[in-house]
């Protein structure tokens, strides 16, 4: 019996060894070995295009997606009901990744927004080829587009989940960009002292306007 389970021990560390990936460089200049892709979707969140996951663009450090799906596990436990879409992150070998200025060594996640609709339902945010899988999505000063408006509670809750999934791993969160015209609804929320003591916010707009998703750049040490 015990020779028996020998290999497949043996088999199973070697899976768990070939999960864990290794980064170098930075965000802006780097690369990534043996990334790993988040997961297609769950209970409560999806990726933003399956044409896109073919593509490969939505691979990530092991550690970098533990925190995403622990902080997605989090979120269906205490914001039931509320749904999230995660949406570019990178190639699974890093490097340049177009037409992004960073997302190179799999330190980086886009979200779309979470929004709620004219119903005040969760729903997803539309991402298709014809706004450039989200991309090409404005929303006004007041956080509305046609008819979504961005839920900056929940949006506020999964940076506060990403940030204490991080700490629980031994890391953390080193930046969040997102329009910092917006940014301020965040801060009214019930989260917003946590946000404001733990999370470094862009405070300059980007060279696009990170309106329709915000960016988070986790802090994992590289080579």
């Amino acid at each position: 019996m015990l020779k028996s389970a020998i290999p497949l021990i043996l088999l199973f560390s070697v899976t768990v060894l070939a999960e864990e990936s290794t980064c170098y460089g930075t965000t802006a200049s780097g690369r990534l070995i043996d990334g790993v892709a988040l997961p297609e979707s769950g209970d409560n969140f999806v990726g933003y295009s399956s044409l896109a996951r073919t593509a490969g663009r939505t691979y990530v450090h092991s550690k970098v997606r533990d925190i995403v799906v622990a902080a997605y596990k989090s979120l269906n436990k205490n914001l039931p009901g509320v749904v999230f879409k995660y949406a570019e992150t990178g190639f699974k070998n890093g490097g340049q990744f177009t037409p992004h200025k960073t997302h190179q060594n799999g330190l980086s996640v886009d979200f779309m927004v979470p929004v709620r609709n004219a119903a005040g339902e969760s729903v997803h945010l539309p991402t298709n080829p014809m706004n450039k899988l989200g991309y090409d999505i404005e929303f006004d000063q007041d956080g509305r587009y046609q008819q979504f408006t961005i839920d900056y509670n929940a949006l506020a809750a999964h940076i506060v989940a990403l940030h204490k999934a991080s700490k629980h791993s031994g890391y953390d969160v080193w930046r969040v960009i997102f329009d910092p015209h917006l940014q301020p609804n965040l801060m009214q929320t019930a989260h917003g002292n946590y946000l404001a003591e733990h999370i470094q916010f862009s405070e300059r707009r980007s060279w696009v306007r990170h309106d329709e998703h915000y960016h988070v750049d986790f802090a994992i040490p590289c080579h």
